[in-house]
């Protein structure tokens, strides 16, 4: 089966990383994420994580530079992550689509939410850019 790959944003507001905490599905409900989601056919992942930021937090984003990593979700999905910030005058991110919360995080607060195991990994990538 090929390979799909899942895009995840590590939008950034100078030191600090946004959470997003699912409402959906119920097995995920109530656990925190990089918003994101799945490539449809013909999109580049830079195009998908621009438009499931507009989609799930009605904010537009500029990509900046994949994380290195990639990281196993369920088979046929692999989770890519970009760091991404927003762009001037987009408003401040809120939860439209299958979030109900969101949190800005500095570098001392990374690991105060209870990540989705799949983010883990990727979030450490992350963490490991930002300076505390």
């Amino acid at each position: 089966m090929t390979e799909r790959i899942v895009v995840g944003a590590a939008l950034m507001d100078g030191e600090r990383l946004l959470a997003a905490r699912r409402s959906a599905p119920e097995e995920l409900a109530g656990r925190w994420e990089l918003p994101g989601g799945k490539v449809e056919p013909g999109e580049t992942p830079e195009a998908a994580l621009v438009r499931e930021l507009r989609e799930e937090l009605g904010v537009d984003a500029e990509v900046i530079e994949r994380v290195p990593g990639a990281w196993p979700l369920k088979s046929p999905y692999v989770l890519h992550v970009w760091t991404a910030r927003l762009l001037p005058g987009t408003g401040e991110p809120r939860p439209i689509e299958d979030h109900d919360a969101l949190r800005w995080l500095g570098p001392g607060e990374l690991w105060d939410v209870d990540w989705l195991d799949q983010d883990v990994a990727a979030v450490r990538e992350v963490a490991a850019r930002l300076r505390p």
